[in-house]
């Protein structure tokens, strides 16, 4: 079972910079396969932030194109979340979500488990 916390929340004013971190820990009985930011706006559905895959590249949603970049360590225990220029469009709860790719067999059957955070709160004000 892989356990995800994030941190790093909280109210910022428009314009400012954040980052979050996502510790990552637990058996992961796999490999890790893409590493990803959701967010979830007040009345909105939980959307991708940015996606980190495990060739070491990367996607963001056209919103935080360009003033956001997802990183990780190499042993992928923790990911970040660098976001700069804040607006109050970034209001949300961010979600720290991690793909294991586990082995199942010889021939290489595989399944793909999906492990979510709790989420951490950001409030860009105006």
């Amino acid at each position: 079972q892989v356990q995800l916390v994030e941190s790093g929340g909280g109210l910022v004013q428009a314009g400012k910079s954040l980052t979050l971190s996502c510790a990552v820990s637990g058996n992961r009985k796999g490999e890790i396969n893409t590493m990803a930011w959701h967010r979830q706006a007040p009345g909105k559905e939980r959307e991708l932030v940015a996606a980190l895959t495990s060739g070491g590249g990367t996607n963001y949603a056209d919103s935080v194109k360009g003033r956001s970049t997802i990183s990780a360590d190499n042993a992928k225990n923790t990911l970040w979340l660098q976001m700069n220029r804040l607006t109050p469009e970034d209001t949300g709860v961010y979600f720290c979500n991690v793909k294991v790719r586990i082995v199942h067999n010889v021939e290489g059957a595989f399944s793909i488990r999906d492990y979510w955070g709790q989420g951490t709160q950001v409030t860009v004000s105006s």
